[in-house]
């Protein structure tokens, strides 16, 4: 038993006492993000910071999620196919180490990845992620694209219930708090429904003002699984190419018309859209204050004309089409 004189006691007590002030300061600092319940009991922060990028250069991943941890984010999605999980969870253990943030005050989603669907796989494929994230747990698991394929590349058209019964045992074992899917058609949840114990949570897709993507998320809401936004500012987004050479979103006057009004940029206009939706977003930036930015969509409310405006962009346009699966026979577009 380790017995500590009353001078040694007393010093690690009063430095106790400070990281805990200190948590305490910058958590009234940080903006408060509102949470949407999920049908596992578990609460989910509606904006969360995406990981996903083509390039990128060693480190950039955890220098955006500490900065965005920092900045207030408690929402972090990542997946094994980003080959960035080390870094996610090299800068979530930093900031809990630094006194930053909780474990239990985050909410961290990764996804199992096509060539894991057998029901066998996906435990391990599970302890793999938490291994490179260097966590007990992760709060979401999802299934990453309905479509199941070999290390060959070949179709192995597994049944989505038997990839499902992998993702129940996870709970089971403690080692996701909640289950959902990514990137599945109203067809394809149906089916899934009809034969789980545990109910998909999540589904989470590709929505935003220029693919609103009404029937599919309306039809989540109605089976009570929550619509989480990748990509969510879509042809809003500077990053991305104009849609068959007319840019009529980042130029479109009353656009900017609503931003100027609240003072707010056009992506934030979109995310806001987004939220009021009732859509949780996961906007993606290296950039700080791009970063800040993203969450700052709390402190104003669009009218209803305004949403109507915002709405009134879509073009059906997916930025992410998945072509590289379509010849698969789950491809879900």
């Amino acid at each position: 038993m380790l017995v500590f004189s009353k001078p040694v006691g007393r010093t690690i007590y009063f430095f106790s006492k400070l990281k805990s002030f200190w948590y305490n300061k910058i958590c009234k600092m940080v903006p408060t993000i509102p949470t949407v319940r999920l049908n596992s009991g578990y609460e989910m922060p509606v904006v969360g910071l995406g990981t996903y990028a083509r390039k990128a250069d060693p480190g950039q991943f955890r220098q955006a999620v500490e900065c965005a941890l920092d900045a207030g984010y408690r929402h972090i999605d990542t997946a094994s196919i980003y080959n960035n999980e080390e870094e996610v969870g090299e800068a979530i253990n930093n900031k809990i180490k630094q006194g930053v943030v909780k474990r239990e005050d985050l909410f961290v989603t990764t996804k199992l990845w096509n060539d894991s669907h057998a029901e066998k796989d996906v435990v391990p494929a599970l302890k793999e992620s938490l291994e490179r994230l260097k966590l007990k747990y992760v709060d979401l698991y999802l299934i990453h694209w309905p479509v199941s394929v070999n290390n060959k590349g070949e179709d192995e058209n597994i049944d989505h219930s038997e990839t499902w019964r992998g993702m129940e045992q996870i709970v089971e074992l403690g080692l996701a708090r909640t289950i959902g899917v990514s990137n599945f058609n109203e067809q394809q949840l149906s089916k899934l429904l009809e034969t789980v114990k545990i109910k998909p949570a999540v589904n989470q897709f590709e929505i935003n003002p220029t693919f609103t993507a009404h029937n599919l998320v309306d039809y989540c809401k109605k089976m009570s699984i929550i619509p989480v936004a990748y990509t969510p500012l879509g042809l809003i987004s500077e990053a991305r190419p104009e849609f068959k050479g007319v840019d009529v979103i980042k130029t479109d006057p009353k656009l900017g018309e609503i931003a100027e009004k609240y003072n707010k940029s056009r992506a934030q206009i979109g995310l806001r859209y987004l939220v009021q939706r009732g859509i949780p977003v996961l906007p993606k930036s290296f950039t700080k204050s791009r970063i800040e930015e993203n969450l700052n969509i709390f402190d104003f409310q669009l009218t209803d004309e305004e949403m109507k405006i915002v709405d009134g962009y879509n073009l059906n346009h997916r930025c992410v089409p998945g072509l590289a699966f379509k010849k698969y026979k789950n491809f879900p577009f």
